[in-house]
């Protein structure tokens, strides 16, 4: 195999197109069209395949139900799954029947490098951690085009070493990282770049660039691997599919697939094994003599672990490359229904891959105005590209799991009545948008909707699929909650599902009034459990469970309090009040079309306006700070206001409408009402419908009156408080100095300012709400400011920061916090991106500083990324407030 610069010659992903090739709008834009087809599924392969399916609630059979311990890393190459796969940069069918991913061997490690290595939830210091370096470079909606780069050392692997260094760390402690071990010294690693491009929507050329960054000529082993996910092992499907050797080529038959053949360039040695459980190494039992880590164990130490017949439920074309200091070398591959190949089909595949590249600027370029920065035009292909990447192949029905295969051992009697039992009806099999396909490789129903958001700007077809498949049958539960995520699909999500469905519709040309009405008819039924389980006094405040703000407080949300007492909510009876807007929202679209809507268009207006006076009624804003708190209720003593200055008082600015009078005028029907309600009861329209004044159209429907929102703005950019150099703290900076403390039951609890990670392991894991700057609450704040702004008039104006002489009106201050919020990822004056933090290899190396990551939350002081390191699933709304951006300078 010959060497190659070739990688050098590609333009980065995001990159502005040459001035010579610049498209202009009479060129045909072949991605939209792909994914206009409706006869032809581009989309039946796609990066559907996990990067960690050990360590989840799906493949954990254990009778005390902890997952993480139950199937660890170290049995993962060894135990087949029962339920999905997982790898490193693979890709599959839409069924996930057929995987494809990359294996690869440094010649120091002791196991074969096939999925990417972290830390379970009891291992790291600050809960489960990815500790490996890999990026979703580029794609296309369709997947005709995508890009993945992934970094392996040239050393062995240190797994011992981060095991046994980050469980000596504590939580006030730094998280012990890859690049820490030394192991990417003097540039020892190998830089492996994935290239895919779709023929057809079943021929895909692949092309693996492998660059030898280190200093001496270096030998790397590389495995392409085909496998089929095991279906036949359960007792409940004996059909049993097959890979075979064909004129040099891998042949995979499968039942229902068909036939899909695997070419790969030169001459590669076609090693074979079945996708099983290797038995004897887990539990002492003979079993498969070609287990499902047969060619990792033949390739690391030689053993007879592969079927010298060439056949079975696993193969690879393994390659041993040998690459100078710095230079480069390909390996191109071919997937696809015919895989006999000519002198010109390698050609062919360069072709195929050069023009899938050219259309996907092409699409990108049409989606990022030609004058926005270079910089900002990649941040956004990125984030963008990140959410195409995780989407994920989700199966798990929860009736099987609970009962047990056929084949299978009887589950624990605890299971019938544990983790997820009442969930008998979920049965899932789809692609899913995936918070992160490594930390969170399973949905969370609030995440989705904000990665819709996102998503609509690239593919809207494919958000409304994703929040009408989140509402069906299959899913949602028969009393109407929708499924939270695996670890418990009965935790409470905030309800952003129909303010989701709104601003997909809203980014798809406001047209499609069959799927705002499909969603609204599911979501009428989750509203209503909403207002059964969640407001136990059935006052219009709600309380109890999770609610994306479980950090924020002294106490767990989620838990029973002590006796008797009650926490009234402010969030989350802020959420509620934010449905019942979005779905009137919805109604009176829907309205302009069928009048019927009308009468729902008033129910949810009037059960607004109950709510919004219900959180005065019962002491949630208080007047002396000017802010709104939780309440806890103890029989026989007072309400006691938790001051606690966090997101949680700030969410009631998210409870923002506006009816125009044109709409009403269409409306007569629900105008009437809307008018018989502000005369007759006056008592709750007062403190939440609100006027323009004199000569101005329409009515503003907020729980933030006009006459508050100057003191809950003070405070918000106040920089002490909430306002960051990037975007809105969580909770305020005020409590560094001031921690809340609550006494309850004999209990003592209280809550600091911590801008990173935080040191309480209260609430799981690596979250943290108590400081630390998140995507998804700053996005719909800035949303509220921007239809405060739109409808208050332009003498409306706030200090902004708090204290300053500088006054300005409310669009201008949702500007600056978009673009304090798009400055974690963009270089500041150092040339430093605040979001790679103090890891001085992604500031200072040109390699690595443009290959961005999209983390979980970020420092509230210093911008540093934390927690979940490729969570671009909220943190990819960068890209709309990139786009959104833009749009305002057109």
């Amino acid at each position: 195999m010959t060497a190659s610069h070739r990688i050098g010659d590609q333009r980065p992903a995001g990159a502005r197109p040459h001035h010579d090739e610049a498209p202009s709008s009479s060129i045909a834009d072949p991605e939209r069209a792909r994914l206009a087809d409706s006869k032809v599924d581009w989309k039946l392969w796609g990066p559907y395949v996990s990067e960690r399916a050990w360590g989840t609630v799906r493949e954990d059979y254990s009778e005390d139900g902890e997952a993480w311990d139950h199937t660890v890393h170290d049995h993962a190459r060894s135990k087949v799954y029962r339920w999905n796969e997982d790898g490193l940069g693979g890709v599959c069918d839409a069924q996930q029947r057929l995987c494809l991913a990359f294996a690869f061997w440094n010649g120091e490690d002791p196991i074969l490098k096939e999925r990417i290595f972290g830390l379970n939830g009891n291992e790291g210091n600050h809960g489960e951690d990815a500790k490996e370096y890999w990026w979703y470079l580029d794609s296309t909606p369709t997947h005709s085009w995508m890009r993945w780069r992934y970094v392996y050392p040239q050393r062995a692997f240190p797994y011992g070493e981060l095991v046994a260094e980050n469980g000596r760390r504590g939580r006030h402690d730094p998280e012990f990282e890859l690049l820490d071990t030394g192991v990417f010294d003097d540039d020892r690693y190998w830089e492996i770049t994935a290239d895919y491009a779709k023929q057809t929507p079943e021929d895909l050329v692949v092309r693996l660039t492998i660059r030898n960054a280190g200093p001496e000529t270096a030998t790397l082993h590389v495995l392409p691997t085909l496998w089929f996910r095991n279906t036949w092992a359960w007792g409940l499907d004996d059909r049993r599919p097959s890979i075979s050797l064909t004129s040099g080529s891998l042949e995979a038959r499968h039942h229902s697939l068909g036939t899909m053949i695997l070419d790969g360039e030169g001459n590669p040695t076609p090693l074979f094994c079945n996708n099983e459980s290797n038995t004897s190494r887990l539990w002492g039992v003979d079993g498969d003599p070609y287990p499902k880590d047969g060619i990792g164990d033949h390739v690391v130490h030689g053993a007879a672990t592969v079927d010298p017949e060439r056949r079975g439920t696993k193969a690879a074309l393994h390659y041993v490359v040998e690459v100078a200091p710095g230079e480069s070398t390909e390996i191109r591959l071919r997937l696809g229904r015919d895989g006999n190949t000519t002198p010109d089909s390698w050609s062919d595949a360069d072709a195929v891959l050069g023009l899938r590249q050219d259309e996907a600027d092409r699409f990108y370029a049409t989606l990022l105005p030609p004058d926005i920065e270079h910089e900002q035009a990649m941040i956004a292909r990125q984030a963008l590209a990140g959410m195409l990447w995780s989407k994920q192949f989700y199966h798990f029905d929860v009736e099987r799991w609970l009962d047990g295969d056929p084949a299978g051992s009887t589950p624990p009697a605890s299971r019938l009545t544990g983790r997820n039992a009442a969930w008998r009806h979920l049965n899932n099999a789809d692609v899913i948008s995936m918070p992160d396909k490594w930390e969170y490789p399973w949905y969370a129903a609030w995440d989705l909707a904000f990665h819709c958001v996102a998503l609509a700007e690239v593919d809207a077809q494919f958000a409304k699929e994703q929040l009408v498949l989140l509402c069906r049958e299959w899913y949602m539960h028969p009393d109407g909650q929708l499924p939270a995520y695996e670890w418990a699909f009965g935790d409470v999500n905030p309800p952003v599902h129909a303010w989701a469905a709104l601003r997909v519709f809203e980014a798809d040309g406001s047209r499609d009034f069959a799927f705002l009405e499909r969603v609204l008819h599911k979501l009428l039924l989750n509203f209503t459990w909403w207002v059964n389980r969640k407001d136990q006094e059935g006052n219009n405040v709600f309380e109890g469970g999770f609610l994306g703000l479980d950090n924020i407080g002294p106490i767990d949300r989620s838990s029973g309090l002590p006796g008797n007492a009650r926490l009234e909510q402010s969030d989350g009876t802020a959420w509620m009040a934010m449905y019942c807007l979005n779905l009137l929202e919805i109604a009176l679209a829907l309205a302009e079309h069928d009048r019927t809507y009308e009468d729902l268009a008033t129910k949810f207006f009037e059960h607004f306006t109950y709510i919004a006076s219900a959180m005065d009624r019962c002491g949630l804003w208080d007047e002396s700070d000017g802010f709104y708190y939780d309440v806890l209720h103890v029989t026989g003593e007072p309400a006691v206001p938790l001051r606690i200055r966090s997101m949680v008082g700030l969410l009631p600015l998210a409870a923002t409408a506006t009816l125009s009078g044109a709409a009403l005028a269409r409306l007569p029907d629900f105008a009437a009402h809307f008018q018989w309600f502000l005369d007759n009861k006056p008592q709750h329209a007062a403190n939440v419908v609100h006027s323009q004044g004199e000569g101005l159209d329409g009515w503003l429907l907020s729980i933030v009156s006009p006459e508050r929102l100057p003191r809950m703005l003070d405070t918000m950019f106040d920089e002490h408080e909430f306002l960051s150099a990037h975007g809105l703290r969580s909770l305020a900076k005020s409590h560094l100095d001031a921690p809340f403390v609550l006494e309850l039951g004999g209990s003592r609890a209280s809550i600091g300012y911590e801008p990173g990670a935080s040191s309480s392991g209260l609430f799981g894991g690596n979250s943290n709400w108590r400081g630390p700057i998140w995507f998804p609450l700053n996005h719909l704040l800035i949303e509220a400011l921007r239809r405060f702004g739109a409808h208050l008039p332009d003498t409306f104006t706030v200090a902004y920061p708090s204290g300053s002489e500088r006054s300005v009106p409310l669009g201008v201050t949702a500007d600056d916090l978009s673009a304090r919020l798009v400055s974690l990822f963009t270089d500041d004056v150092d040339g430093n991106r605040p979001m790679f933090g103090d890891a001085v290899r992604f500031q200072n190396d040109p390699r690595w500083h443009d290959q961005l990551l999209f983390p979980e939350f970020f420092d509230g002081d210093t911008g540093a990324g934390l927690g979940a390191s490729h969570q671009t699933g909220w943190t990819g709304l960068v890209a709309k407030l990139i786009i959104d951006a833009a749009a305002r300078v057109d």
